[in-house]
């Protein structure tokens, strides 16, 4: 339900959903569809899509240009670059659609470089960081920096880096 708490959502937005939290801003021409949950205090940009079976926790940046479909779950204090992109059918066609989408876990404190493409199924660690335009095809474990096509560890960070 609402938490109406300094809830922003802009006039063009279709926002269908009554699960987010407070303090949260929607901006112009973003979809989010019924089923999805939505937390306090993020900040979901233009022009970003967001369907049903969605989870997204407290304090999540979402940058323009950015979908998020069934199955996927962003922990708390995420960033999503702009154009970041998601999947959620490893075999995708037209008109045929898998019983259950792949599920993608993002956990807390991660960061997702923008046009960075993250390959359904997988699971990026704790405060992982992956850089722009990276093609994420397997596990991030945590507090790692990964980057390039195939996306590929090139160290730890820390929290602050």
């Amino acid at each position: 339900m609402f938490d109406n708490q300094k809830i922003f959502i802009h006039p063009t937005a279709d926002v269908a959903t009554t699960s987010i939290g407070g303090s949260t801003k929607i901006w112009q021409y973003s979809v989010i569809l019924a089923g999805a949950k939505i937390g306090s205090n993020c900040n979901i940009n233009s022009h970003c899509f967001i369907e049903n079976d969605v989870f997204i926790g407290d304090n999540v940046t979402i940058k323009s240009g950015v979908q998020i479909w069934d199955g996927i779950s962003i922990a708390d204090n995420v960033f999503v670059g702009p154009n970041a992109t998601f999947t959620n059918d490893k075999y995708p066609r037209s008109k045929v659609y898998p019983d259950v989408f792949a599920k993608t876990i993002i956990k807390k404190g991660a960061s997702i470089g923008a046009n960075a493409t993250i390959v359904c199924g997988i699971t990026i660690g704790e405060d992982a960081m992956i850089g722009a335009g990276s093609v994420v095809t397997k596990d991030i474990p945590d507090g790692e920096l990964w980057y390039g096509n195939p996306a590929r560890s090139h160290g730890q960070i820390t929290r602050n880096s």
